[in-house]
């Protein structure tokens, strides 16, 4: 939260009381300095010269960009500067030729709970409690963002890097850093990251990195986070375009550089190229076999009772149309029946009730469920919603095998059943207890035989990202502190797997769902490690595998890993987190798996 103060009056000139001694004046170039704490934070400056090149007129941040028209040769300093006048639109327009005093001041953007102190963001240099006089009319030409402008190379790997001299022509964060301000230009943009309901959308400025098939930049190692990417928001008042993912924004988008505690650094357009649709649509499945099992997964974002009957319905369509009716499905984030009212209430029946009645009402087969209710307020997510995992299954193609004993609390272990595995309760979940799963959802196992053959399924929905540092950061490399419990949770999961091998060496498991981690993180890895579990997204090629875009970035979330004993045919089905218009912000994945 902003704590300044602003002296206001009205017309042209705003005036502030008489210093007590002279102010230097300076050239906007000296206030930016050649890091990214001003050299000059704290200090008053007066008779800085520049020409508005944006106006923030709105919301509580509002305030005006201004550029000098006279730059100095250092590519470090910046020669844009951002005037912050709070609540007050400021009485200036584009093209201004403007002199302005002020009190300089890096604001720092903060997440509940943080401080500039403790904070993980970077700073906005900008000048507060400012006067200004417009002298005229003035231009500054936008500087070009092309493919090869950014470094590939994204920060240097140094801790704090606030007061490290800046090396524009080596890393991202840099570049962005010395241009902070400044009005900037991208031409015929791709875009990478749908329209979200703020009125933001992420472009790239290199359409050839780490391309995927369908228009997006995917994410594949923590060493490349994808320097092309950047965020644009508006500062015009008119329609916004709902893009998708591959579509484009013909011609020039232009407008000064701002830092968001939301994404890092955002172009502020002050005029946007034309949306050109591209022609992303979305997938559907092949139907599986009469001789093959389908598993699916998916990510139902806080699906409770007093959703919108029209999220029910696309939910359902997604699972009839484009996932063709799995044999099983694993659901995350199943509201309990009051949802998001912290009431005390855990049984979720009427949500899975209203889900499977759209289902069917799609032309979808009349599944039944399985689910643990959580104890109240134990396993994370929204506040009150006791989000959980669940099981869809059709009784006309799998049976499920219920096993008394399964409750909130009793852990489910892998046992010997004549000549085969099976589980110690079903449903049941696994090692509740363990602090692996502090405020976070249980793995849910269930034991499911099609075709005479017992098939072990767990879906999982592993702790969040939350607190971890942002790629955007001013600490590098960042530190990603949920990434510890997920390993924990690996750890747990896999040695459930390692019990059901024990008994049985050919046993099938299919381990699957949210994972909030990537492929290539430590969680995942630790399942897979030895070959007790194939990635069934290893199928594809590296650029393919995502389910989820953030920030511009796709990504994979959601597996489906299995035992060598079964043999896969497995799809990723994208049909939400690539569009504007989504029906959960996570895309489902679907393995057809050969039994014998």
């Amino acid at each position: 939260m902003r704590v300044t103060s602003l002296l206001v009056a009205t017309g042209v000139l705003l005036s502030l009381a008489p210093a007590a001694a002279a102010e230097p004046v300076v050239r906007i170039h000296d206030i930016q300095g050649t890091a990214r704490v001003s050299p000059l934070d704290g200090q008053r400056v007066t008779g800085v010269a520049g020409v508005v090149t944006g106006v923030r007129g709105y919301g509580s941040v509002r305030g005006f960009w201004f550029q000098d028209a006279e730059p100095d040769a250092d590519p470090r300093t910046s020669e844009g500067l951002f005037v912050f006048t709070g609540k007050q639109t400021p009485a200036v327009a584009v093209g201004d030729a403007v002199v302005v005093g002020g009190k300089v001041t890096e604001y720092y953007p903060t997440a509940s709970g943080e401080t500039p102190e403790t904070t993980a963001n970077q700073s906005v240099t900008e000048l507060v409690e400012a006067s200004w006089q417009i002298t005229g009319r003035g231009e500054v030409p936008a500087e070009v963002v092309g493919p090869d402008a950014v470094p590939g190379e994204f920060a240097p790997l140094e801790g704090n890097i606030d007061k490290r001299e800046l090396e524009p022509r080596r890393f991202a964060l840099d570049y962005y850093e010395s241009r902070e301000g400044m009005l900037l230009r991208v031409d015929d943009a791709r875009v990478v990251g749908p329209t979200d309901p703020y009125r933001a959308l992420w472009i790239t400025s290199k359409p050839e990195h780490n391309a995927n098939g369908r228009g997006g930049t995917t994410y594949t190692d923590y060493a490349d986070p994808n320097a092309g990417r950047l965020k644009v928001e508006s500062l015009a008042d008119g329609p916004f375009p709902a893009a998708n993912v591959g579509d484009s924004l013909r011609g020039s988008t232009e407008g000064p550089l701002d830092y968001s505690r939301f994404g890092g650094y955002v172009l502020e357009a002050t005029s946007l190229g034309e949306h050109r649709p591209g022609d992303l649509r979305p997938e559907s499945t092949r139907p599986q076999r009469d001789d093959e099992l389908a598993i699916a997964t998916y990510n139902v974002e806080n699906l409770a009772p007093d959703n919108d009957q029209a999220k029910f319905d696309r939910l359902a369509q997604g699972v009839v149309g484009h996932l063709a009716a799995p044999d099983v499905l694993a659901l995350e984030e199943v509201q309990d029946n009051s949802g998001p009212n912290d009431n005390g209430v855990v049984a979720a029946d009427e949500t899975l009730r209203r889900f499977t009645d759209a289902i069917a009402a799609a032309g979808g087969p009349r599944y039944l469920w399985r689910q643990i209710d959580p104890q109240n307020n134990a396993d994370g997510g929204q506040p009150g919603g006791n989000i959980r995992v669940a099981f869809l299954y059709n009784p006309a193609r799998v049976s499920f095998v219920d096993r008394p004993g399964g409750d909130a609390t009793t852990p489910v272990h892998p046992v010997e059943r004549g000549n085969r595995v099976g589980l110690s309760a079903s449903p049941g979940r696994i090692a509740p207890a363990d602090d692996a799963w502090t405020a976070s959802r249980k793995p849910l196992a269930g034991e499911f035989i099609f075709r005479g053959r017992t098939v072990l399924v767990v879906a999982n929905h592993f702790n969040s990202k939350g607190g971890d540092q942002p790629l955007h950061g001013r600490l590098q490399p960042p530190e990603r502190v949920s990434e510890l419990q997920r390993e924990k949770q690996a750890q747990a999961v896999r040695g459930f797997v390692d019990e059901a091998l024990a008994i049985d060496d050919q046993a099938h498991v299919v381990v699957l769902g949210d994972l909030n981690d990537y492929g290539f993180a430590p969680a995942v890895q630790r399942l897979t490690e030895g070959g007790a579990l194939v990635p069934l997204a290893d199928a594809l090629p590296p650029l393919e595998r995502y389910s989820y875009v953030y920030e511009g970035n796709s990504q994979q979330l959601d597996h489906i890993l299995a035992t060598p004993s079964l043999r896969a045919d497995y799809d990723l089905v994208h049909i939400n987190a690539e569009f504007a218009d989504q029906a959960s912000d996570h895309d489902p994945q679907i393995a057809r798996f050969t039994v014998r």
